[in-house]
């Protein structure tokens, strides 16, 4: 593969230093970089096409290819997700900036200790849920870091591409890449099984035959922990079921309800003061009831479940969002509109007029 131009590199550094998410480039624009979730343009040169075939030549990727996903590693040792890809009227690529340092899961603002309780059981599923850039693979990555320090375990991965790079410690790591070690997510599972894991990691559930996999895993005793795109804890059960034909769905529900552990929704807000990012969750975690409703595909009623749930650990957007406004951390706009319920939320405002 070809060294990368020297333009792309300083785009790079640039959005590095900028602590950016995101790098945008669009043939004929200037650069742009996502930061604390707003775009901005970089004061620098237009993309040109030709840095863009050079860029895909040195991530090897097909100048003819429409859409392509690949990982860059810049000359200063900083790691990118990147997509190629066509759009109406030119080409252009997106950098996904991952950080190298994992976090300790216990200052991410998610609910640490229910989920490191459940990475030490032998079997089951943990999935955690989100958009895209709300920081599922780093509460994914924070979680095994934190099984490495304290478990003996042999922690199968299967990424795409690899994002953190695990160093042994007490747990001993075989990370692999789609595209490259692997064919695709389902393949690697099924290999996987063969590599005796204590954990298997899922980079993504993408389509029914890798949720199929992963799910028979879980019962199988294999400790799976996965990530999917979805907004919330009953659109995880929802997306699940819904990748299968109806004659398969009832026998899915039924691996689910045996299976699961937990569900961990989340999202990322910004502070009131605009300056820092909030984590915002919601804890689904299983018992007989929840297993009840999954049976029965009674996924309406998860909610509630989890908002009589808390003796076991659960708890809604709803309660964090309220908890983080009562401690002036997010703003009543973005409470607001982050609610399941907007009628709870707006009474509580009522109810704290000082707050307003």
């Amino acid at each position: 593969m070809d060294a990368p131009p020297e333009s792309i590199e300083l785009y790079c550094r640039a959005a590095h230093e900028y602590k950016a998410s995101d790098l945008i480039l669009h043939v004929g624009e200037p650069p742009i970089v996502r930061v604390s979730g707003s775009i901005t343009p970089m004061e620098a040169p237009v993309v040109t096409r030709e840095d863009l075939i050079a860029f895909r030549n040195a991530c090897g990727v097909p100048v003819t290819s429409t859409d392509h996903d690949a990982r860059f590693i810049s000359s200063e040792g900083v790691r990118f997700r990147v997509n190629f890809h066509d759009h109406f009227g030119g080409q252009g690529a997106v950098l996904r900036r991952i950080n190298s340092v994992i976090p300790d899961i216990h200052t991410l603002g998610v609910p640490s200790l229910p989920l490191c309780e459940i990475m030490k059981r032998r079997s089951g599923i943990l999935i955690v849920s989100g958009s895209t850039g709300s920081g599922k693979s780093t509460t994914i990555a924070s979680l095994l870091d934190w099984v490495n320090q304290n478990l003996e375990r042999h922690i199968v991965t299967i990424e795409d591409p690899v994002e953190f790079i695990f160093e042994k410690n007490r747990s001993l790591f075989t990370q692999r890449a789609v595209g490259i070690d692997t064919a695709n997510f389902a393949e690697g599972l099924r290999r996987a099984l063969r590599q005796a894991p204590d954990i298997i990691m899922v980079g993504e559930i993408r389509d029914a035959e890798t949720a199929s996999v992963a799910l028979r895993a879980a019962q199988t005793g294999h400790l799976v922990v996965a990530s999917l795109h979805t907004n919330d804890a009953p659109g995880v059960l929802y997306r699940i079921v819904e990748n299968f034909p109806g004659d398969e769905q009832e026998q899915i529900l039924g691996l689910l309800a045996n299976t699961l552990c937990a569900i961990l929704s989340q999202r990322i807000f910004l502070s009131e003061d605009e300056k820092n990012h909030v984590m915002v969750t919601e804890l689904l975690t299983n018992n007989s009831a929840v297993a009840s409703c999954i049976r029965d595909r009674r996924f309406e009623q998860i909610v509630g479940l989890m908002e009589i749930g808390r003796k076991d650990g659960m708890h809604t957007f709803n309660d964090m969002l309220e908890k983080l406004y009562l401690e002036r951390r997010i703003s009543k706009e973005d409470a607001v509109a982050g609610a399941r319920d907007r009628f709870r939320i707006e009474g509580l405002l009522r109810s704290h007029p000082n707050l307003q």
